[in-house]
């Protein structure tokens, strides 16, 4: 990932120190088993534990002639080793150690991810809160239809990232796995307690059936969630981006006094954060299906996987830290025009008022196709003429047989709220 969108903490995750540091780690725990079930010598598990390391530049050079950058690595970490450096990696394959090291790696990044999406989950419950009663006009195909709150939409995406932390969880437990089991994964050389051991050593579980790697089901699922959290983090962007237009300003990012909207014209404010999230959270998508296409591997291993995996881990994982990062302090600065929420709200002359006339009407007897079909024409008379729907309503002959004047002005002038809100509310701030 390009340093623009790259943290500092996710990044040293992926970073070759951590890889070699994970996988010394994981043989030494192997050796040290090895030790106590009495296939190697104790002082060579000790000396093992007690010499081991490794230098990135020298495995870098080595891996020059190798053009295997885990025999590289071993023949780096057995030259400080020393005498027993012949029990290091002893009856494993690289991949034991490569895919258990690509396990704590990636929950490495889920549980950064999960604190963001916590903090995402934060800053939006204080403004749904906050704005629990601010009326605005909902809209449905971009077009008024009725009251809601921005309040009530924001507690929507409240409840939709609870679902994507629910899933990085999830996530994060599917792919902490640890597989030990040798060449084609029939523990001949390595027995399963090994595996167990170091499992439980790492805060990982066991393969229950693994072929010479771990079954890239896992992986194909945790990439599908990331995909799902920035597709998320795309419909509230998409949001923002069209309350915040000039003939909206409903909401609008905050924009600081020395900030630049434009090269060219000085009064612009554009939505920059929510567009590079909806562009971030793109490219994070577009790692699903390679993710998926990883599945289908030859037989019990082959290396297919590998090259797309060394990619998409860690630019899928560090867009999308970005992303949090970004989108939390977003809503937390975001500002909110109320008055232009009235404004709008009041645009069309009370046509989102329609239903509250219709079912009136069906109250008078009439069937719903009657009261609709009367409703819609008053209603197209007065989107068509920019007059009040009210002084429609009250000159329409057809309407005047059911309500009379007092009974439209109740029904228009009835304050716009939303009725359930409160319990609405409830259901979706619940712990």
């Amino acid at each position: 990932m390009i340093p623009r969108y790259t943290r500092p903490k996710i990044e040293k995750i992926w970073s070759a120190e951590n890889k070699f540091a994970i996988w010394t780690e994981i043989e030494c725990l192997i050796a040290e088993k090895l030790s106590i079930n009495g296939v190697i010598p104790k002082k060579a598990a000790k000396e093992i534990r007690n010499k081991v390391k490794f230098n990135v530049k020298e495995i870098e050079l080595i891996e020059n002639k190798t053009k295997h950058d885990f025999i590289a690595y071993i023949n780096n970490v057995s030259s400080y080793i020393g005498e027993s450096a012949k029990y290091f990696h002893h009856g494993v394959t690289s991949s034991d150690i490569i895919d258990t090291s690509f396990s704590i790696q990636l929950k490495q990044s889920a549980e950064i991810i999960i604190k963001e999406l916590k903090l995402v989950l934060k800053e939006i419950k204080i403004k749904a809160i906050k704005h629990k009663n601010t009326i605005m006009i909902g809209r449905s195909h971009g077009i008024h239809a009725e009251p809601i709150t921005f309040g009530l939409k924001l507690a929507s995406f409240y409840c939709e990232f609870k679902r994507n932390l629910n899933r990085m969880k999830s996530a994060k437990d599917e792919v902490s796995i640890c597989a030990i089991s040798g060449p084609v994964g029939t523990y001949n050389s390595i027995d399963p307690s090994i595996e167990k051991y170091v499992a439980v050593k790492l805060g990982l579980k066991t393969e229950n059936v693994s072929t010479q790697v771990i079954p890239r089901d896992r992986h194909a699922m945790f990439f599908l969630t990331l995909g799902i959290v920035a597709s998320s983090i795309e419909r509230l962007s998409t949001e923002i981006r069209h309350l915040q237009r000039t003939e909206l300003l409903e909401v609008e990012e905050y924009f600081d006094k020395n900030q630049k909207g434009s090269s060219a014209m000085p009064h612009k404010r554009n939505p920059i954060l929510s567009e590079n999230l909806t562009g971030i959270s793109r490219y994070i998508r577009s790692t699903v299906i390679p993710a998926m296409e990883n599945i289908s591997l030859w037989h019990e291993r082959d290396i297919s996987h590998s090259s797309v995996e060394r990619i998409i881990a860690p630019d899928a994982t560090i867009a999308l830290d970005f992303a949090l990062s970004r989108l939390s302090n977003l809503i937390k600065n975001l500002i909110v025009y109320p008055k232009n929420m009235k404004k709008n709200l009041d645009k069309l002359g009370g046509l989102h008022k329609s239903q509250n006339i219709l079912l009136a009407l069906t109250q008078k007897r009439l069937s719903r196709q009657e009261a609709y079909l009367i409703i819609q024409s008053a209603a197209m008379k007065s989107w068509n003429s920019n007059k009040q729907f009210k002084d429609i309503l009250q000159k329409d002959k057809k309407i005047k047989k059911y309500l009379n004047k007092n009974d439209l002005k109740q029904l228009l002038n009835s304050k716009d709220k939303v009725t359930h809100i409160d319990k609405i509310f409830q259901e979706a701030f619940k712990k």
